[in-house]
């Protein structure tokens, strides 16, 4: 075949860009892209010359740049989505190449989809569903706090600032290749920041494995741009200040050396890069108003197609709703902020956890006899209480589904091979203080011993074992319930009882609630 083709690089008067027509990073709208005078598509891609930001390209040939804003509009208006254009400018004539839907951030899919809604180029309908879940979960990722940033800019951390390819914190050790990457994120279990010159498609294994991206060349249409977008991955590229030895393991600025292995933060959406390690915070759903917006219209669509009537017992009608998982009242308050109507399961045992509680949890696990066990769940009780509380303020006038204590006891009580290494360890140097206990505490774990735990003294069994559990629990509860409600806070707690398999278990469980 015989492919009609124009030349960018014809002279002074010739050059080759792409371009989106809203920020793929922000969904702001404003044209974003890069071109280069006297030079072909894969240059600009590559990353190879450190291109020209696409406004500047009104200065250097005003027609052409007039007739390419008003076609990229054109082209906007009529495919309604954010475009990804490439184009080549021969001997001051204007040629488009190829318009695509363009890759974006889950910020950016938020705001261009809310943004074209009010612009009256899609419906509210299409507008949600051009939103993922994916989408959604990402907005919730954190991001640098802001007095740390201060200080360690003042402090001199700061190392590098290139483009803010893809919004987002990120912290980690760096490696330089993908291989390596991959590997100490899978098998290190380690935060990773890739770090390279200039990334190629067989690099996106280890920028997927990362928390993180930074390249000292490209642009904001480079590859590792476009894929950290996709994979929603923070990352910074066109780091020129970066000089990056692949043979020593190491990159510097000036005289700032930064080794293989070290930590680094890269901040995706101001395109900073820091020395060290930075706190991050949790975002703020409140902050987010294209967010809440959108998902205010998904509450509207849902409510006017009323798909089913939601359960009775008051809960707000909505065809489907989101409850959370919440053990603590800091991620009841949370799942309020982001919208959810209750929670489904608080998984009580989690607060046995807590390293004041835990051997209280274990003197009563070891516990001979009921007057032994109740005194210790007695010293329990006000934890719960406090706990149960808070839950309750958080929901005021949502359901708070509780349940009761389910894992095996062996959880609560310390690894049983570590202890008996433990033992054998001070029998051997002739240590004979507080062996005694740890070897009656080593007997009793191995007199815990399941074939299979998760079907064994668990659940609604451990609660019939051991009746004094759930009297404390239960009354945990309700008197928490009281006190909320002296305080005018509405409450609506339920109970869940665990792993029953028969309804002997129920009907013995049930009159003790």
């Amino acid at each position: 075949n015989i492919v009609t083709m124009v030349f960018g690089n014809m002279g002074d008067d010739s050059g080759t860009g792409v371009a989106f027509t809203r920020n793929p990073s922000t969904g702001d709208k404003k044209m974003m892209g890069e071109y280069l005078i006297n030079a072909q598509g894969e240059d600009v891609v590559a990353g190879i010359r450190n291109a020209e930001q696409i406004e500047n390209l009104g200065n250097e040939m005003p027609r052409a740049y007039k007739e390419f804003m008003q076609i990229t509009s054109k082209l906007e208006k009529h495919y309604k989505d954010l475009q990804d254009v490439e184009f080549t400018i021969e001997r001051g004539k204007l040629w488009m190449l190829q318009t695509r839907n363009g890759k974006r951030t889950a910020k950016a899919a938020v705001k261009v989809a809310v943004d074209m809604a009010n612009e009256g180029l899609i419906t509210k309908e299409q507008a949600v569903l051009r939103v993922t879940p994916e989408n959604v979960d990402a907005l919730l990722h954190p991001q640098f706090d802001e007095q740390a940033m201060t200080n360690a800019e003042k402090n001199g951390t700061f190392f590098a600032r290139g483009v803010n390819a893809s919004p987002g914190a990120a912290v980690g050790q760096i490696y330089f290749d993908a291989d390596r990457a991959e590997a100490m994120a899978k098998e290190e279990k380690q935060d990773v920041i890739m770090v390279r010159p200039f990334t190629k498609p067989d690099d996106v294994h280890g920028m997927i494995a990362s928390q993180g991206v930074l390249t000292s060349e490209g642009g904001a249409t480079s590859h590792a741009a476009v894929v950290a977008r996709q994979f929603g991955i923070p990352c910074v590229v066109g780091a020129s200040a970066i000089k990056i030895d692949l043979e020593k393991r190491q990159m510097s600025v000036g005289e700032a050396i930064v080794k293989e292995g070290d930590w680094i933060s890269v901040d995706g959406t101001t395109g900073r890069v820091f020395i060290g390690k930075i706190p991050t915070t949790s975002p703020s759903l409140e902050q987010q108003t294209e967010l809440l917006t959108l998902l205010t219209w998904a509450d509207e669509i849902c409510a006017r197609r009323n798909i089913r009537e939601a359960p009775a017992k008051g809960y707000p009608t909505r065809g489907l709703q989101v409850w959370a998982n919440a053990d603590y009242p800091k991620d009841a308050q949370r799942a309020r902020s982001y919208g959810a109507v209750g929670i489904g399961l608080c998984r009580t045992e989690h607060m046995f956890f807590e390293p004041e509680r835990l051997p209280i949890v274990q003197r009563m696990i070891l516990a001979e006899t009921s007057p032994e066990r109740t005194a210790a769940l007695n010293e329990l009780l006000p934890h719960q209480r406090k706990d149960f509380d808070g839950l309750f303020e958080a929901m005021d006038g949502y359901p708070v589904i509780i349940r009761l204590i389910d894992p095996p006891l062996h959880e609560f009580m310390p690894d049983e091979e570590k202890l008996l290494e433990e033992v054998i360890t001070m029998r051997v140097k002739g240590e004979s203080d507080g062996l005694k206990e740890k070897e009656e505490l080593l007997t009793a774990i191995k007199g815990m011993h399941e074939s299979n735990p998760m079907m064994g003294m668990r659940g609604v069994r451990l609660s019939i074992y051991m009746p004094e559990i759930v009297e404390m629990q239960v009354r945990a509860i309700f008197e928490a319930a009281a006190d909320c409600t002296l305080r005018g806070i509405v409450v609506k707690p339920e109970v869940m009882i665990p792993l029953t398999g028969t309804v002997k278990e129920l009907e013995w469980i049930q009159p003790r609630l």
